[in-house]
């Protein structure tokens, strides 16, 4: 039994990164999908797919760039099981200067730091990637 699943998803996606694999696999859930079709929309990753086979696997294409440097530098976990991290809409964190994209769990669903300080919506800060 996996007690954070969502920082397994980013130290699995650090690593591949780190070792320059092209895709990275991990166990699907609907929160991991969602996560990754904000780093596909932020530019952090190439593209994702699901394979709804027995085990369901979430397979991520990791994106490059020159020199293959990763589209990222740093992916961190901000809220964890054991210490939870909340915020209002006034209080989100702006990750290294709006260079980098927090991902709130707010109830109008998973989104950006940007999203939610457009619609005025606060909650837990998952993780930030920069």
């Amino acid at each position: 039994m996996m007690t954070d699943p969502i920082a397994d998803m980013l130290t699995r996606i650090r690593n591949a990164a780190q070792a320059q694999h092209q895709q990275t696999s991990i166990p699907s859930s609907n929160l991991k999908q969602q996560l990754a079709e904000i780093l596909k929309q932020e530019g952090f990753i190439d593209d994702y797919s699901v394979d709804n086979s027995a085990h369901k696997s979430l397979t991520i294409v990791l994106k490059y760039g020159r020199d293959r440097q990763s589209a990222f530098v740093g992916m961190r976990r901000a809220s964890r099981p054991g210490r939870r991290f909340y915020v209002g809409h006034k209080d989100i964190p702006r990750v290294q200067n709006g260079m980098g994209v927090a991902i709130l769990s707010t109830s109008a669903g998973i989104m950006t730091d940007r999203d939610a300080r457009d619609k005025r919506v606060g909650g837990e800060v998952l993780c930030e990637v920069w």
